[in-house]
């Protein structure tokens, strides 16, 4: 009897001792709740954390940045957020005082642009004072924000550095074929039709990597308005340079993009729509272009066929299964 208590004894004492072990190798890791004021910015984070965290998005596809109010709920994502990233340089104008005050409750706050040179940025003449925050439109600028969200999230969760080291790596190489892709489709566009006229100026940062003059109805900012003396000006551009297309956005009415058209149709000069453009938020969820890299793909091919140039059926994925 004495050898049989004894032996219990031992089979449990074994037992805790390796659960024990178990429990020390293999601990258990929480996920980190991640926050994203726009799409680009929540989809460059989800590729470099994987699955070591949750990431939400605060603004969803067709949703305007410049005049996103948050609402009682997103407060609520933001209080209780390991890490928030937002774009900066004014983007979320109207999310600043949220943004404050998640900081000053010491929330990870960080503005994915804030490595970005000052020389590189550009500070268009009606928005003096102020950079323009469309930088996602360069995707060799918006490297540099995949950089920022690696260097918060290994400082925030060291054990898992590696991991996030590999990630970035494996998609900074998906976002320099894109950038390739770009250069090589945008190039097939003649000069003289170089000219990208569009609902706003979000794609002065594109222009400038790909070599296009980019012409917005309205400002940087959609709070701007169009007057009539802006799309009389713009309607002698189309007519005199013999520009083919114009562009819509997913996030800005048509209204001045229809005023255009119809002004140079007066003057005796036919301009299409060239495709809709992804500006200010991406794609629907689940769908390629609602992907940073898809969103960027559908703009570059949506341009150089609206533009006269030459894209491969698919785009990118198209060039890529060739």
């Amino acid at each position: 009897m004495k050898i049989t208590r004894m032996f219990h004894f031992v089979f449990i004492l074994a037992s805790l001792l390796l659960a024990g072990c178990q429990s020390e190798s293999q601990p258990e890791t929480r996920r980190s709740n991640i926050v994203a004021t726009v799409g680009m910015i929540a989809d460059i984070t989800r590729n470099v954390a994987g699955d070591h965290a949750d990431v939400t998005n605060l603004m969803g596809s067709g949703v305007d940045p410049h005049l996103y109010k948050p609402t009682r709920s997103d407060v609520q994502k933001l209080m209780s957020a390991d890490v928030i990233f937002y774009n900066g340089l004014l983007l979320e104008g109207k999310m600043t005082d949220s943004l404050v005050r998640a900081a000053s409750s010491g929330k990870k706050v960080h503005a994915v642009t804030e490595i970005l040179e000052q020389s590189y940025l550009l500070e268009p003449d009606e928005f003096e004072g102020h950079f323009d925050p469309h930088v996602w439109m360069d995707p060799s600028a918006w490297m540099k924000a995949v950089e920022v969200v690696k260097s918060k999230l290994i400082e925030f969760d060291p054990q898992n550095a590696v991991k996030y080291e590999h990630n970035t790596d494996a998609y900074l190489r998906q976002l320099e074929s894109l950038d390739q892709y770009a250069e090589e489709v945008l190039g097939s566009v003649s000069q003289q039709q170089r000219v990208l006229v569009t609902a706003h100026d979000a794609f002065n940062y594109f222009g400038q990597r790909y070599g296009f003059e980019v012409v917005g109805i309205q400002g940087i900012s959609t709070e701007s308005e169009a007057g009539v003396r802006d799309i009389e000006r713009l309607v002698n551009l189309l007519v005199d340079r013999e520009i083919s297309a114009v562009f819509v956005e997913s996030t800005v009415s048509e209204r001045n993009i229809n005023a255009l058209i119809a002004g140079a149709k007066a003057r005796g000069h036919e301009v299409m729509i060239g495709g809709e453009l992804f500006s200010d938020a991406m794609g629907d969820q689940g769908t390629y272009e609602g992907t940073y890299i898809g969103m960027i793909d559908h703009n570059v091919t949506t341009i150089a066929r609206g533009l006269g140039g030459q894209a491969p059926e698919r785009g990118l994925n198209g060039k890529l299964a060739e």
